[in-house]
């Protein structure tokens, strides 16, 4: 099983890597380019273990309503509302403002 996590949170991270910059996306829509649309939980896990490679965006994924459900992930206490801000995303009260202007639909199907 631990092989299967692996395998399927090396996809999530192959898709997050693709995030362009000042763009975001949620985790349902990379399940959903996954082919598991019923595996946002799973994106988020694989988002959480990310920290391990320092080379995905993981700031860039969000909740499908563009809340910032993943900061207490990020170390500092805004961290990844500093690193959005700075790519050009204005953020208030742990929501992406114009959420629709700044979503990246992922591409990829595996």
């Amino acid at each position: 099983m631990a092989a299967d996590t692996d395998n399927f949170f090396e996809r999530v991270y192959v898709v997050a890597r693709q995030i362009p910059y000042g763009k975001v996306t949620s985790y349902g829509a990379i399940a959903k380019a996954l082919g598991a649309a019923r595996s946002a939980r799973m994106v988020g896990w694989a988002m959480n273990a990310s920290h391990l490679q320092d080379d995905i965006p993981a700031h860039r994924v969000v909740n499908r309503n563009g809340v910032l459900t993943g900061k207490h992930h990020f170390d500092g206490t805004n961290l990844m509302q500093q690193l959005l801000e700075s790519e050009g995303i204005k953020v208030k009260n742990n929501q992406i403002v114009d959420f629709e202007k700044h979503f990246w639909t992922p591409e990829i199907q595996f």
